[in-house]
């Protein structure tokens, strides 16, 4: 892709991925902000009809095809547009209307943990041993430390915005490695574009069937600029970044990204609204990282000797 040339250094790389972490940990806070003015889904749905459109348009003038071809592809757009697009930000947006969008950003954090373990499950060759076990189980009891059940009450109203935000996370993994047979030579950015229109299209008739309405959107500058935001920078411009890191680090290292959102959303929750991040998701981030580490763990020592030969290969 065209995006690798300006991912040719090492500084390029890190920059790319401190921006990509600053617009994916501030988009949680922008949606809590957005929250205020739009239905849920259907504020889903408008951010991925625009989004989606703007990226084909990009795979348009990108070298390769633009439009699937084949059961594989075809088939990859409907599990993309599925599970990562609708299924996860449906649940997460609704789950935001009940928990601060700093806590959904540490529940949503267990996602590559979740997509290990779906690996493991579900394609040939997977393996889930003792270490994997104990990965998972510490990712889960992350999310049991945040939900506080025995605080809260069963039926309080933040232990059901973790439950959603946990099923977004779930729906994100099983899309992810559900997706891993079927990839062809089909570029990412038309994939994505194709998954974000029939993503947006999902959302606008869960939107009707739970009877919300474009009138009861309230326009003002927080709901365009929060839209705004979410649909052209955290949206068309941090693919556009991920798709040249993905070219870049590949799939294993470009999961670390996901372990910084928690910090950007907390920080940003606190500059926007004033709340800081309660103590029981600080322990819970912890847990869902060691979790992380656990599982991970073979891939992040090949990366770690690769850099270090790296380093000494350059000197």
């Amino acid at each position: 892709m065209r995006t690798r040339n300006f991912l040719s250094t090492s500084e390029s790389v890190v920059a790319a991925f401190v921006l990509l972490a600053i617009l994916w940990g501030t988009s949680f806070v922008a949606i809590e902000a957005g929250l205020h003015y739009f239905p849920p889904l259907l504020f889903a749905g408008v951010r991925y009809a625009v989004a989606g459109a703007i990226v084909l348009g990009v795979a348009a003038v990108a070298p390769g095809r633009t439009v699937p071809r084949g059961r594989d592809e075809w088939l990859g757009v409907a599990v993309a547009g599925t599970f990562v697009i609708a299924a996860y930000h449906g649940l997460l947006y609704v789950g935001e209307l009940y928990v601060s969008g700093a806590v959904a950003a540490v529940i949503v954090s267990l996602s590559p943990v979740l997509t290990a373990v779906f690996a493991a499950l579900l394609l040939p060759n997977g393996r889930l041993g003792p270490v994997e076990i104990g990965g998972f189980a510490l990712g889960i009891l992350g999310v049991v430390v945040i939900a506080d059940p025995a605080a809260a009450g069963l039926g309080s109203t933040a232990l059901l915005g973790v439950a959603l935000a946990f099923g977004g996370a779930v729906a994100f993994s099983l899309g992810a490695v559900l997706l891993r047979p079927l990839r062809t030579d089909l570029p990412i950015a038309a994939l994505q574009g194709w998954a974000m229109v029939l993503g947006a299209g999902l959302l606008f008739v869960g939107s009707a069937l739970f009877g919300e309405s474009p009138s009861a959107i309230e326009w003002n500058r927080t709901a365009i600029v929060s839209l705004a935001y979410l649909t052209l920078l955290s949206g068309v411009l941090a693919f556009l970044i991920y798709f040249a890191l993905l070219d870049a680090v590949g799939p294993a290292q470009l999961h670390l990204v996901g372990y910084a959102e928690p910090v950007v959303a907390a920080v940003g929750s606190w500059v926007i609204f004033g709340s800081l991040i309660e103590a029981e998701a600080i322990v819970g981030f912890v847990a869902i990282l060691a979790g992380f580490l656990a599982l991970e763990r073979h891939e992040i020592a090949a990366y770690i000797d690769l850099d270090i030969d790296l380093y000494h290969w350059t000197r």
